[in-house]
């Protein structure tokens, strides 16, 4: 079935992308990431030492600041941070820097959808940036599903507002990328078909929850290829080595 989009894009196609390293001069890592219209800035600040709220002698934490563009923090903006802050710590390498604190802000500074996946994006590639260790990168996209059945990737605000149901999915890359050397006895759970976070708005059907699924899967390869050349000089110098 052939899907008009206001923007001309296929069903399946992405935004443009764009990415930019080493934005802020004080933070010791930050990106910026834009999806179409929609862009986001994380600034990663750490690791420094934990305090007694975070104090913990076998692992390092992770905190997340979420700034909407406009107005106070909400309860939106607050489940984003959880959100964000989950996803960040099952890519983190946390014994590396046992009882430390890693902060990473982040600031909207313009939502025309798909907003949370494009934040994970700009974390992501601020932790690079910023060295800290890593089991893998990852990627976020978001899809969604019309009254009639039809699934788009990467929806704009407009097209968000028009839908039946989204879902935000994050994917892991590959695990070599970004590891330290002397960390490669951290390993997980293969990555080949894993996925990290699933988030779920409205209602869908399990057939169409695994269509979002592969469709998501297959663009996150792409995306995958695009944040890779964006971190070339940021990442290790056996990067080359993944597939």
């Amino acid at each position: 079935m052939e899907i008009d989009r206001d923007d001309g894009r296929t069903p399946n196609q992405l935004r443009p992308l764009a990415c930019s390293c080493n934005v802020l001069n004080r933070a010791h890592g930050s990106a910026s990431w834009s999806q179409g219209d929609t862009k986001v800035l994380a600034a990663v600040y750490g690791p420094k030492a934990g305090t007694k709220k975070n104090e913990n002698p076998e692992k390092a934490s992770i905190e997340v600041i979420w700034k909407p563009k406009t107005g106070q923090i909400g309860k939106l903006e607050r489940e984003c941070e959880m959100i964000l802050k989950r996803t960040l710590q099952s890519i983190c390498i946390l014994t590396t820097n046992p009882n430390t604190t890693t902060s990473i802000i982040v600031q909207v500074i313009h939502d025309d959808g798909a907003l949370l996946p494009c934040a994970i994006n700009a974390s992501c590639a601020a932790l690079v940036d910023a060295g800290i260790p890593l089991k893998h990168l990852a990627v976020a996209i978001s899809c969604c599903l019309s009254e009639s059945g039809y699934v788009i990737l990467d929806p704009t605000k407009l097209e968000e507002q028009k839908m039946k149901a989204f879902v935000h999915l994050v994917f892991p890359n590959s695990p070599v990328s970004v590891v330290p050397e002397g960390s490669r006895q951290v390993v997980d759970e293969p990555l080949e078909h894993g996925i990290i976070t699933s988030v779920t708005q409205g209602s869908m059907s399990v057939d169409d929850y695994i269509l979002c699924l592969e469709r998501g899967c297959a663009a996150s390869a792409k995306m995958s290829a695009f944040l890779r050349r964006s971190l070339q000089p940021q990442l290790p110098t056996d990067s080359s080595k993944a597939g």
